[in-house]
């Protein structure tokens, strides 16, 4: 699917109003958050969405994103449901997502796995990084394969980043690996594997970096750049960013994070199927 301007438009807005909710429940609970990866790209290149850009980001550390998933609920309300691994055995991803009611963002993905997701937000846990170096790749290691082993359980069409004869391997590996993992593991393991694997750090005293466990292969953040958050704007609304924003930025996107990349890398990730609200899209 690809977007028509208007309904891109369409989707960011709602997007943003869910984004509202979340910030409006933070304020309220004391948790501390900020807008994470592209959305705070955005934020400080463009002042609110990257304009091709479909979907929103949040990180909280992990005590605030506990708390978060225990209030969010009833603070939220029905317009909502909050949906993470260990209560959503269809969920592949292996963190929260808060989503529109009567809404549908759907993938070929996510219909294989039987997940009814709706229009949302993804909120990211931040866990310590062990300080030991050699204890570091291990635990981070242990998370990239605890998230992978959830991706193929739930769906045997990953996307592979091959075409050709080894796009042609990679796809069949992917099945192959998704029966096996289909027949010797269960989400419920998965998830608790993945959540030992990312907390096993907590308590250890010298560790000063962060890091999303969905996406440990991305080098770990210094306590430092993330906290305090700031106030940022984000499409006219003040929202809240990593401490050091431009020094976030020049890690995960490089010196030339301030720059458009050309048109044939500006991706999003439109759906299979997309309604809105009232059931159109």
């Amino acid at each position: 699917m690809q977007y028509e301007q208007d309904t891109l438009r369409r989707l960011q807005l709602a997007e943003l109003g869910i984004l509202k909710d979340i910030d409006r429940v933070c304020r309220e609970q004391g948790i501390t958050y900020w807008l994470d990866s592209g959305s705070v790209l955005g934020a400080r290149r463009h002042g609110g969405f990257i304009p091709w850009d479909d979907d929103i980001d949040v990180g909280m550390p992990r005590d605030d994103y506990e708390r978060f998933l225990e209030v969010a609920p009833a603070a939220l309300g029905e317009r909502y449901r909050v949906s993470d691994p260990r209560t959503n055995e269809h969920q592949a991803a292996l963190f929260a997502k808060v989503m529109l009611t009567g809404t549908r963002f759907a993938t070929d993905e996510t219909e294989e796995a039987g997940f009814d997701q709706g229009i949302f937000v993804d909120v990211f846990p931040y866990d310590a990084v062990r300080s030991d170096a050699a204890a570091a790749k291990r635990q981070r290691r242990s998370c990239m394969l605890w998230q992978s082993l959830s991706y193929l359980y739930h769906s045997g069409h990953i996307v592979v980043p091959h075409g050709g004869a080894l796009g042609t391997v990679e796809r069949t590996a992917c099945r192959v690996a998704h029966a096996l993992t289909k027949a010797f593991l269960s989400p419920d393991c998965i998830a608790r594997k993945f959540d030992q694997a990312a907390q096993v750090a907590h308590g250890d005293t010298g560790a000063t970096t962060l890091m999303a466990p969905s996406y440990a292969a991305y080098d770990p953040y210094s306590r430092t750049m993330l906290l305090p958050v700031q106030p940022i704007a984000f499409e006219g609304c003040e929202f809240f960013a990593p401490a050091d924003v431009e020094g976030y930025l020049r890690k995960q996107y490089g010196e030339t994070w301030n720059q458009l990349p050309p048109e044939d890398q500006r991706r999003n990730h439109a759906p299979k199927v997309l309604a809105f609200e009232n059931g159109n899209g």
